[in-house]
């Protein structure tokens, strides 16, 4: 990542956290005045977009320290960590929202609308300015390029708030409109719905690439066959690819070629490269180029 995008993300977070904590403290006040189950459960999902905006501005200030001696690709892993740690949060905070809105449906309260809506929308608005401040980037994003995985996984966190927020609106009204008091902890499971899904969704994505699973949006199938493709190469084995973190896709393959020219091989592999990143954005790679016989008599071909 770029020094400047770097510090452009940081400043994003700071603004984003701030804005977060000011929702979680009018949500609290106002959930506990309220007696409103779906709007504590969203100040309860607003705490942990703080824990998770606070786990990726830390990841990108730990990812952004240059490669050492001991860590030779980087401390780039980090941000896919504290996506897991997000997902895994949004997991537990999604299942202590189902526990309380079935002990609510069974002794309901009485909610104050008024003081619910007029909370609500305010969560909804900060919570869309929180949510484009974090999303502008991808705005400018190449098509090939993967999106950053740690600050991803705290956007979904804001959009969820923000839908969130929607269904307390809506609960707030229907409450005021028919007095059914069941609407409120219904909201909230609907709230640990969408929170499910997002945990799912985070929780895929970071277990992939620890796993060190095919980027997704790319096919070993269709890399092979672009490598085989330019001029010279008889056949391509033992390839990988998987990402270093989100953002950074690594590849390395054995690569048989017609000739062992050191003109021929230093061409063809600035084909290969140039392929790579134009067409894949790969740009990270280790290849290593074999003349036939020394392929066949190693049994790679194979």
């Amino acid at each position: 990542m770029k020094v400047h995008e770097s510090k452009d993300s940081e400043r994003r977070f700071i603004i984003s956290i701030t804005l977060t904590s000011l929702i979680l403290v009018a949500e609290v006040l106002g959930g506990i005045y309220a007696n409103s189950l779906a709007l504590l459960s969203d100040a309860a999902h607003v705490f942990m977009d703080i824990f998770a905006l606070g786990i990726s501005f830390f990841a990108l200030r730990i990812s952004a320290r240059p490669s050492d001696d001991q860590h030779t690709y980087g401390y780039h892993r980090v941000e896919v960590f504290a996506s897991l740690a997000n997902g895994i949060s949004l997991l537990g905070i999604s299942i202590g929202i189902v526990i309380e809105a079935i002990d609510r449906l069974r002794n309901p309260l009485q909610v104050r609308t008024t003081e619910m809506l007029i909370i609500a929308i305010i969560g909804l608005v900060v919570n869309l300015v929180v949510a484009f401040v974090l999303g502008m980037r991808n705005e400018h994003t190449h098509v090939h390029q993967r999106r950053d995985l740690n600050i991803y996984s705290a956007f979904m966190h804001v959009i969820g708030d923000a839908l969130s927020s929607v269904g307390v609106i809506a609960a707030a009204i229907v409450i005021a409109s028919t007095n059914a008091q069941w609407v409120d902890p219904l909201v909230s499971f609907l709230i640990s719905g969408l929170l499910l899904v997002s945990a799912y969704r985070i929780l895929h994505s970071s277990l992939h690439i620890l796993i060190e699973g095919v980027p997704e949006g790319l096919s070993i199938g269709e890399i092979k066959d672009q490598i085989s493709a330019v001029t010279s190469v008889q056949a391509v084995h033992d390839l990988h690819v998987w990402n270093i973190c989100s953002g950074t896709v690594s590849l390395s393959a054995h690569v048989v070629m017609d000739s062992a020219s050191s003109e021929a091989t230093s061409q063809t592999l600035r084909q290969i490269n140039s392929m790579l990143e134009e067409k894949f954005n790969i740009d990270h790679t280790t290849i290593q180029l074999e003349t036939d016989s020394k392929c066949c008599s190693s049994g790679g071909c194979n």
